[in-house]
């Protein structure tokens, strides 16, 4: 038997991520600095990590409702309207999923069909186009300037927009970029959309890692809450990536949807998590700030050491990544990332592995300490000085 053959074609032509293999390379080198993987270096807060505890030790180690435990879902409705001043029934327009991840795939699941568009502004997070694909459905490309401050404009919209478009990804603040989308910024966009029969997923996974102003929602706008499926989780603004806690807010019918899907496919997410979770969103608010805080000190640092340097930076205004321009050391983005992971032991990862669009960029988390910080860009600079 030919078993390359028995694999389902549309899986097999998907390409594994650009990402995996430079984490694979800097697993082989000593004293090696990673300014790739977009998970915080923190750990996660010592009551939330007690609640995880003390479950267990209390024998809570049963299945949840499908949905998630109501009082995590009453939390995060509680949250959501708090934080974002977006409300929902946690009975029935919230959704608990195994990190955001999963929320992302059951809204593309739950939302095409084979042939039908999905318009994904790139450079972007690697998921979305995956999910399409998967999903038998059409990924259409929206390219991000930098000129326009990585912001989605309508535009770029009018561009794309066709008879089959049947979703429309949002995901600010921006993995890779740090872009972030402010209420007028929105505003063109709803005018655009608000007569058109096009769904929105919007991911909002970095929220909270907003450093100038509050952060928005598409769904803030009245016209369209009840057509965005809102994505968030516990990962990056708790600290709580390996948790795998992440949640869905929406139309009552989308969710319910969704969370068919999901009671198939998963059951239901870790209830150790689910207890950790309901005790991060009600006490730790002080520790998500604390850490803010230092993200934002991070990153005036690291935005100002390249421009020392002579990479032209666009200022991230949200997220934990940079995103500089290297095109003018004449190296194409996985050129100057291997040879920098090879020669300075630098980790960043190529700005194509998030979108053909992204090529001539390259993409370097701060969410490591200050001190690998400051050596990184030192090494970084010393190999930048080859060619500029």
């Amino acid at each position: 038997m030919n078993i390359q053959k028995m694999i389902a074609p549309h899986i097999a032509a998907v390409p594994p991520s650009g990402i995996r293999k430079y984490f694979d390379l800097i697993n082989e080198m000593k004293d090696a600095i990673s300014l790739g993987i977009g998970e915080p270096d923190f750990v996660t807060p010592y009551s939330i990590r007690e609640a995880g505890v003390y479950s267990l030790e209390k024998g809570y180690t049963n299945y949840s409702s499908n949905a998630g435990f109501i009082e995590l879902r009453r939390e995060i409705a509680n949250y959501m309207k708090r934080r974002f001043s977006l409300e929902y029934e946690p009975e029935t327009e919230v959704l608990v999923t195994v990190g955001g991840s999963e929320a992302i795939d059951l809204a593309i699941r739950t939302l095409v069909s084979p042939g039908d568009e999905v318009i994904i502004p790139e450079p972007s997070f690697v998921a979305y186009k995956g999910c399409t694909l998967f999903a038998g459905a059409v990924p259409v490309p929206v390219e991000l300037k930098a000129e326009n401050r990585f912001r989605l404009k309508r535009e770029d919209l009018e561009k794309v927009v066709t008879d089959k478009t049947k979703v429309l990804v949002i995901a600010y603040p921006n993995n890779p970029t740090g872009a972030i989308m402010e209420y007028d910024d929105y505003t063109e966009i709803v005018d655009f959309l608000k007569d058109k029969e096009i769904m929105i997923i919007s991911d909002e996974l970095y929220a909270e890692l907003t450093y100038t102003g509050k952060h928005v929602s598409i769904a803030n706008f009245e016209e369209m809450k009840e057509r965005t499926v809102v994505v968030n989780g516990m990962s990056k603004a708790f600290a709580m990536t390996g948790w795998r806690i992440g949640f869905a807010c929406g139309n009552r019918y989308v969710i319910e949807q969704m969370k068919k899907v999901h009671q198939y496919a998963i059951m239901c997410a870790p209830t150790t998590a689910q207890y950790a979770a309901i005790e991060a969103l009600r006490n730790g608010e002080e520790e998500v700030k604390a850490m803010v805080d230092e993200y934002n000190r991070r990153r005036r640092l690291v935005l100002d050491g390249f421009r020392k340097i002579g990479l032209e930076c666009f200022e991230p205004q949200g997220a934990f990544y940079v995103f500089p321009d290297i095109r003018k050391t004449g190296l194409s983005s996985d050129e100057f990332c291997e040879r920098l992971l090879r020669e300075e032991k630098v980790l960043m990862v190529p700005g194509n592995a998030f979108g053909e669009c992204g090529e001539g960029f390259v993409r370097a988390t701060y969410a490591t300490s200050t001190e690998k910080l400051i050596e990184a860009i030192k090494r970084i600079g010393r190999f930048v000085s080859q060619f500029i």
